[in-house]
């Protein structure tokens, strides 16, 4: 069992709890900031957050991967860490002060966003140095378990906060979780502070930062599951629009507002634990990938259809399921097909497809929700991801025909490493 090595179960337990905290403020911040504007303006206010979120990724993602693979990945997640917290801390003193602008809310989610954008290269690289080769696919699993698990308890437990007591509270136990991963960092031996095989090349410049970007559209592989990851998640990105739905749709509340925002990770949590039996065994990976996207879309198309609590819990629950499979095969895919020198870069490019998709998705979600109304939004994002899905499919054959014993897989690392 992975877990068995003492730096990455530190590592795993610490993330547990504090992507908890960060899952319950995600969901709190969409809730706090739908009480703040009439009902006519809230979908372009929700999609206003996706927006603030994104900027800083495009900013920042190509150099903090160069910072992420230049220098040590453990330190500079201790730094991260404890900005985060700071943000949280933030958030939670609008709240208690009862800021009636949405500025302040947008700004600091745009800092959190930028901290996450240096914080994600170096914990995405961190995690192959601690577990074997062999035993990456297993860990990849796992880290897949933690993080459902998280986006299951960390939204329900957030919409029992707010019911009971104020967002302001959930803005603050996010900050307290932090603390989890900071003690599991420092609790760490033995963890190498740079890749075995760096060069003098892999210092912080905008040459190297070049390098990550050439090596990513220059593999098939990677480059299509990246534009996968993107245009699915564009056109199928309605967390944002949740709070109209359990407000004025559905009309349940925020209790259930937090059960339907958990609903994908109930369903994710369910077949991660079944891809940890079954990823070694799966030989049909790309075609698998594939299928999953769609099933995604899918489930969304009926997401925007429903009237009943229950149904969209279901498909809700269901895009979980098909995105858990989708997210363990691309993440497979791009750690066995990247040299550990070039992860951090890889991780910086792949910040702006997987973080950029969902917000700027965000953004369109909420544009269209204003337009027309928040089901039509979400049916259309649906559609768009079939056509994606099709589209991707069709123009790259090496992942319709990617397989567990294709030689890239075998040779472990395209470009060497």
């Amino acid at each position: 069992m992975v877990l068995r090595h003492r730096n990455y179960r530190l590592i795993w337990l610490g993330l547990l709890f504090s992507f908890i905290g960060s899952f319950m403020q995600n969901a709190a911040l969409l809730w706090h900031v739908s009480l703040l504007v009439p009902p006519h303006q809230k979908g372009l206010a929700l999609g206003a957050v996706g927006l603030s979120r994104v900027v800083p990724i495009f900013i920042f993602s190509m150099i903090s991967g160069v910072v992420a693979d230049a220098g040590d990945r453990r330190r500079l997640m201790l730094l991260t860490q404890s900005c985060s917290a700071l943000v949280a801390v933030g958030l939670a003193l609008v709240a208690f002060i009862g800021v009636a602008s949405l500025w302040p809310i947008y700004a600091l989610a745009a800092l959190s966003s930028a901290v996450g954008a240096f914080d994600l290269p170096a914990r995405q690289s961190l995690v192959p140095s601690l577990v074997p080769r062999e035993e990456l696919p297993s860990a990849i699993s796992l880290n897949s378990i933690m993080q459902q698990t998280s986006q299951v308890l960390g939204p329900a437990l957030g919409g029992l906060v707010i019911a009971s007591t104020s967002v302001g509270w959930a803005y603050l136990f996010n900050a307290v979780s932090f603390s989890a991963v900071i003690v599991a960092l420092l609790m760490m031996r033995g963890v190498p502070a740079r890749p075995p095989e760096s060069t003098s090349s892999d210092n912080v410049s905008w040459g190297a930062a070049l390098e990550g970007l050439r090596f990513v559209f220059r593999s098939p592989l990677i480059r299509s599951t990246m534009l996968l990851d993107f245009f699915a998640t564009f056109f199928s990105s309605a967390t944002a629009l949740l709070p109209i739905f359990a407000q004025d749709v559905l009309q349940v509340g925020a209790k259930g507002y937090g059960w339907l925002y958990a609903a994908p990770a109930i369903g994710a949590t369910l077949m991660s634990i079944v891809m940890v039996f079954l990823t070694r065994r799966i030989e049909r990976r790309g075609p698998v990938l594939l299928w999953a996207v769609a099933i995604y879309g899918m489930a969304t198309v009926g997401f925007g259809f429903s009237r009943s609590f229950w149904i969209t819990f279901a498909c809700l629950a269901l895009t979980g399921m098909a995105d858990t499979v989708s997210v363990i095969f691309r993440n497979i895919v791009r750690q066995l097909e990247t040299p550990d020198r070039l992860r951090g870069r890889m991780m910086g490019v792949n910040m702006i497809f997987f973080i950029g998709g969902p917000q700027l998705g965000e953004v369109e979600a909420g544009v269209v929700a204003s337009l027309w109304s928040a089901p039509v939004s979400v049916i259309t994002g649906g559609l768009g991801c079939l056509f994606a899905v099709a589209w991707i499919a069709r123009v790259t054959p090496q992942l319709r025909h990617y397989r567990a014993s294709s030689p890239t897989t075998r040779r472990g690392t395209a470009g060497g490493g």
